[in-house]
């Protein structure tokens, strides 16, 4: 049974960054490069950005199983929205139904908080991603381009969920 530790601490937010690590440098190397990966992770993976994202309202949660960290995620709400910053399972542990448990967790804090919505980015060429969340039941709302900064971009696809 996975469990989810809402990271407070931080020794919870130095182990958020430690799953970052491993978890970008495996998945997003083939897809945006390493010198974008290196840069993200540094401005957006940090325990010490973690913290202040918490700050600023984001809630951040360590998936668990059997006592260890397997996975994370961030969301945050936005008026009659919940959106999910980040959704993130080690390689090891994918296709274990974890990330189908943490979507339901999502959808139950979308409940609880108010929201009538889930919306993500997802980057163009995280197709298996895409696929999940389609079949989850996200919509394409369209592209969206972010200059984050040091001649980088973020080149994603918007989605969303409406809640029953």
């Amino acid at each position: 049974m996975i469990a989810f530790l809402k990271a407070t601490t931080s020794e919870h937010f130095t182990t958020v960054e430690m799953l970052a690590e491993a978890v970008w440098r495996e998945h997003y190397t083939s897809i945006i490069g390493k010198p974008q990966v290196d840069y993200m992770l540094n401005k957006f993976q940090s325990a010490k950005t973690i913290k202040q994202q918490v700050l600023e309202g984001y809630h951040y949660y360590i998936l668990m199983f059997d006592n260890k960290a397997v996975g994370y995620i961030a969301i945050k709400k936005e008026d009659q929205d919940l959106f999910l910053s980040k959704i993130y399972l080690l390689k090891s542990q994918r296709g274990k139904g974890f990330g189908k448990s943490a979507m339901v967790f999502i959808e139950n804090k979308a409940n609880e908080w108010g929201c009538n919505s889930i919306s993500l980015t997802v980057n163009k060429g995280n197709t298996n991603s895409i696929k999940a969340y389609e079949n989850l039941g996200f919509k394409h709302l369209g592209a969206i381009v972010i200059d984050i900064g040091n001649g980088f971009m973020m080149d994603d696809y918007k989605m969303k969920k409406v809640l029953p």
